[in-house]
Parts: C-alpha cells; structure tokens; sequence
C-alpha cells in the first residue's frame, strides 16, 4: 500500500486509524516516522514519504515518533491473510527465529537460499531479516524498559541483543532517548501498561488491534473449550501456560474497548517477543476488519449478522501441535468431552508448573511425550486412538510440520493422507491452528444449522459454491454463521 501516494496521503490527513501497521509516514524535515493516525499536524505532503515497515524507516535513518509511538501499531493484516515465502517469513521473524537461528535458520526452514529470502523481504518491506528482527529487538526493548524494572543488562540480553553497547545504540537510534530516559519518559506515561498494579516478575502491557473488535466469540471460544490445568477464565481473563523457546509462561488477556489487557510471568525475559507473537495471533488481532466486513456485507443474508457484531476474530492458538492433537480428540463428541479427553493427557504427559495466582497446573504435552503413551489407555474409539497415535507419530518424527511456516496447502495435504482425517478435521486445523484466513467447514453441523436458518444453502456443495463469494474470508464467514447458534463459544465469560 506504501506505494499509493494518494491513498496514503488521505489516510495520515484524515488520522484513520484503520491503517496502523499497513504503512509508515517518515517526514524529511524532522527524521521522524509516524503511524498514519498520529495525533501530530500532518507535515506538507512533499515532506512526506511512506515505507512498508518500521524497519525501513529505521534503515532509511528515521527515528520512531515519541507522540504517536509507531513501534506499537498492530501488525499489517498481510502476513496472516498470506501464505507465500514473504508472509511466512514475516510470522517466523515475529516468532523470533532469527535471533535464535540466524538468517541461515529462517531460510532452511522457508526452503530458499539466504539471498532469496533477502532480495524477497528487501523488494516488498524494505529492509532484510536482520533490520526487521532488530526492528522487533527495539520494541521488545521498550516494552521491558517501560513495564518492568529490570536492570538495563538484563533488558538488553531479554530483548536478544549481543552487546549493552549495540542494546544502548540501537535504542538511542530509534526512539532518540537513553535507555534510562526512556523509562524514565515510560514511567509518566499514563497508558504505558495495562490496568492494575505492577507485581515483581509479572510484564503488564497493552495489546493493540484494529477497532472493531467483538470479543464475545473470541474469548467464548477459548474458555468454552479450555482444556483444565492448561487454560482458565478467571476474573474476567483467558489464562493459559505457554511453552516458549527459553522457558514458559502464563498469560491473562481482559479485553477491553481499545485493547487487550496482557499479564505475562515468564521464567525467561528472552520470550517476551514469542510471547506476545503468539498471543496476537491466538487472538486475531492483526486482521483487518473492516476489510473483512465489507466483502461479507456483499451478500445479503450475511449482511445483518455483521452489521449486528462487527469485527468478529477468528479464535486461534499458541501452539499448532497442541491445537492439531486437540482436533482430534474433539472429533464427533461434545466440547465437554473433549475437554475431558485432553485433560487426561494433560494430567499425565504434560509439565507441572506453578501458578501462584490461579488454577493452572501443566503445560499441553510436546508429540515428543505423547509419542510414548500407550494407546490401550485412552478412552476412545479403536480407530480415534489409530488417528491420534499416527498424527502424534508424524509430528514427532518430523514427518509432518505444523507451525507458522506452514505451507497452507501442503500441510492440508499431508493431513489428508494420514487415517481418519477428514474435510472437517483438516479445516478446522488450517483455520484455527495455521491461520488461513479462508479456511471453510461447509459441513460443520453448526454451519449448516445455521446456514439454514437464515437461507442460505445447507448442503455442503451448495453452501461452498454461494461461500465463493465470501473469499478469502470464509473462516470469517464461519464465526459469523456460528455465533447466531445459542452456544457457550459464542458468549463472553461473566
């Protein structure tokens, strides 16, 4: 989009919020960049000039606006709507791959040389893998900066840098501030963290989306479906564990009218990024409503659902593994019944951990522990247990990869040859699990129930050829057909 000069110019006059994250203004008068939406008197349009990304302000000698704070934009909607070698690049960079395994790292697991992936990622976001991961490196910094009171060494070895002093150019570069100013400019600063007192060790923080957002699906749907010891709703709050890279974690997340509450206790500062990359995406918070919105307003009958709750999320998940063995269990039985199946494994596979403010016992077990139980002990049907222990198989053995490098249609491939893996199963993984924005469950009972009810066609063929339309939405379109049913997934906890 950066490089419609018209369009972009319309969007900073007219501060539309809607474009956070899409592109970058940078103003040649004042070597700042700014998100589209800053409050800021918009410079003449000859001192203006738009980028892709933060990082290629950063590259170009731009420092990050300290009104308008662009390093907090949502993430451009494109690199969950896609599934080319550039958005899965992007989901790996935010995933922190390339601190952890270096652009050799992102690379082998794209299946491109290095320079592939660096002419890629230079043509269409201006800056390579290393600028964009130091790019994420400086907002993991000032979010610690601003949120916790970790020494400066510690922040700086949290947020994945080599060196204090690359820790303190870098910042300084940036955000034109020493660290030590910086937490001192965070501390007034009134919307810095979340609501609620600060506790040692706990990383409060503000999790931004593009309004609207309609929660009620989005949080019904996890704490519906809340596997116990795992995940809890608790004071208003979806809590889980999480398994990241260097430790675990826990995370509450509130919704809020303009934003997610985030609460998160890690045993390692260096997941912070992991951490929220991952929530953002379990919860849908880069998408682009009212893109979204619009194509589905296109059909008639779909029109007043949207129009009634605009902004619905498509509810994702911190761990594709996880989600994949989760589908599986919750095939052909009720919500509470799968709940139950997952928390028997939960109970004897997963990792005890200690959660001193809430109920939350273990971490979801790895395929690499689920790999050694003994079929004859789940309480499921001969060929349920034949599915689950071949898909625990394939997972563990490398044989089948599911994360958010994923190729879409090949990891639909490769679940459709394993046994007992049908339409439904395979598509509620590629939208739940792999993010793909037009997965489609046309003979989901629920779908068609509701289908139904509002005229629309109830068989599976039928319903896929008028769903046409609705591309590349029609996971979107699904949240919709489900919330008109009366379901606990569908209703935000008390």
């Amino acid at each position: 989009m950066h490089t419609d000069t018209e369009r972009c110019l319309r969007a900073v006059r007219s501060k539309d919020a809607r474009f956070d994250g899409w592109f970058f203004t940078a103003v040649l008068t004042t070597g700042i960049y700014c998100r589209p939406s800053c409050p800021v008197v918009p410079p003449m349009a000859g001192n203006m000039v738009f980028h892709p990304s933060a990082a290629s302000c950063q590259q170009a000698g731009f420092r990050a606006c300290k009104r308008c704070r662009p390093d907090t934009s949502p993430g451009s909607p494109e690199w969950n709507a896609r599934a080319d070698s550039v958005a899965r690049a992007m989901r790996l960079i935010h995933d922190g791959i390339v601190d952890r395994e270096g652009v050799s790292g992102l690379a082998g697991r794209l299946g491109y040389s290095q320079r592939q992936i660096e002419r890629q990622l230079l043509a269409e976001l201006g800056a390579g893998p290393l600028a964009l991961a130091r790019a994420q490196r400086a907002q993991t910094a000032r979010l610690l900066i601003e949120t916790t009171t970790l020494p400066m060494a510690e922040v700086a070895f949290a947020a994945g840098f080599s060196s204090i002093r690359t820790f303190n150019d870098t910042v300084r570069e940036v955000f034109a501030l020493a660290p030590t100013e910086l937490r001192a400019r965070g501390a007034r600063r009134p919307d810095t963290t979340a609501p609620g007192p600060r506790t040692p060790g706990v990383i409060s923080l503000r999790l931004p989306f593009r309004a609207p957002l309609t929660p009620d699906n989005l949080f019904g749907h996890l704490a519906a479906t809340a596997v116990p010891g795992v995940e809890e709703w608790r004071d208003g709050a979806y809590r889980r564990t999480l398994r990241l890279p260097y430790g675990h974690g826990i995370v509450a997340l509130t919704p809020r009218p303009d934003h997610i509450a985030c609460r998160l206790a890690l045993t390692d500062p260096r997941d912070l990024t992991v951490a929220i990359s991952r929530c953002r995406r379990m919860l849908d918070l880069d998408a682009d409503p009212v893109a979204v919105d619009e194509q589905l307003r296109t059909d008639p009958l779909l029109a007043p659902l949207v129009d009634k709750a605009p902004g619905r999320r498509v509810p994702g998940t911190v761990d594709a593994a996880e989600f994949a063995v989760r589908a599986v269990l919750g095939q052909q039985v009720s919500t509470a019944a799968a709940r139950t199946h997952a928390a028997r494994l939960v109970t004897a596979y997963g990792t005890p951990v200690d959660d001193p403010e809430g109920g939350l016992t273990h971490l979801f077990p790895t395929t690499g522990a689920l790999a050694a139980l003994d079929p004859e002990s789940l309480a499921l049907p001969r060929s349920r247990r034949a599915t689950l222990t071949t898909l625990v198989a394939a997972l563990a053995d490398g044989t089948l990869t599911l994360g958010t490098d994923s190729d879409w249609d090949e990891a639909r491939a490769r679940l459709h040859a394993l046994p007992g893996f049908g339409p439904w199963t395979v598509e509620v993984i590629a939208m739940r699990a792999l993010g793909d924005p037009d997965a489609f469950l046309p003979g989901d009972l629920g779908v068609r129930r509701s289908a139904q009810a509002l005229g629309l066609p109830s068989t599976p063929a039928a319903l896929t050829a008028r769903a046409a339309a609705w591309r590349p939405w029609r996971a979107y379109a699904v949240q919709y057909l489900w919330a008109t049913e009366d379901h606990a997934i569908n209703i935000l906890p008390a």
